[in-house]
């Protein structure tokens, strides 16, 4: 394995990873952001007002999105020991 292989991997993983937890991410960021805006307007603060709406949120898009992320991890898992060989 030549050190081009090896960072040629890692920057394959490190994109699926960006992929399949952009999605998350992106929404529990979008409704922290919505629910400090809210918490600043009315005053007030409440730390379990910012911790279930995300939570909620995170399960909607674990079940919208869960079965993409899968076949997106599983599609990487199998090229990736399916190319084991080649790699030595």
């Amino acid at each position: 394995m030549t050190a081009d292989l090896a960072m040629r991997l890692l920057g394959d993983l490190l994109m699926v990873a960006l992929l399949v937890g952009a999605p998350l991410l992106g929404v529990t960021m979008l409704t922290g952001l919505i629910i400090s805006i809210l918490q600043v307007v009315t005053q007030v603060q409440e730390m379990s007002l910012t911790f279930i709406p995300k939570l909620i949120a995170a399960g909607i898009v674990v079940v919208l999105f869960g079965p993409w992320m899968l076949r997106k991890l599983t599609a990487y898992a199998t090229t990736l020991i399916g190319n084991i060989p080649a790699y030595f």
